[in-house]
């Protein structure tokens, strides 16, 4: 499944496009190499998120072509949120 729709479908982020574009910026992670939104994810990568100024990263458990608002969050396991600081931001 391609970067972008994960997002999307499991709701980390909530529209494909805000999705792509994120990608695009360099602020997601799999596995700590950076990704472009058709990047593929499979079950088990580590995804790392930059949302302002916190990183979160997941674990994905498993994958769906669509999910229902109350299923999205057991598309991945929640691994860690951390705050980041201005200067270690990505780079």
């Amino acid at each position: 499944m391609r970067l972008d729709k994960f997002l999307k479908v499991s709701r980390l982020i909530k529209r494909r496009t805000v999705a792509k574009d994120v990608s695009d910026q360099g602020r997601v992670l799999i596995n700590g190499r950076e990704s472009k939104p058709s990047s593929p994810v499979k079950v088990g990568d580590e995804i790392t998120v930059q949302f302002g100024q916190k990183l979160v990263t997941v674990r994905v458990e498993r994958l769906a072509e669509t999910t229902r608002k109350e299923e999205a969050a057991t598309l991945y396991t929640l691994v860690k949120e951390e705050p980041i600081a201005k200067h270690d931001l990505f780079e």
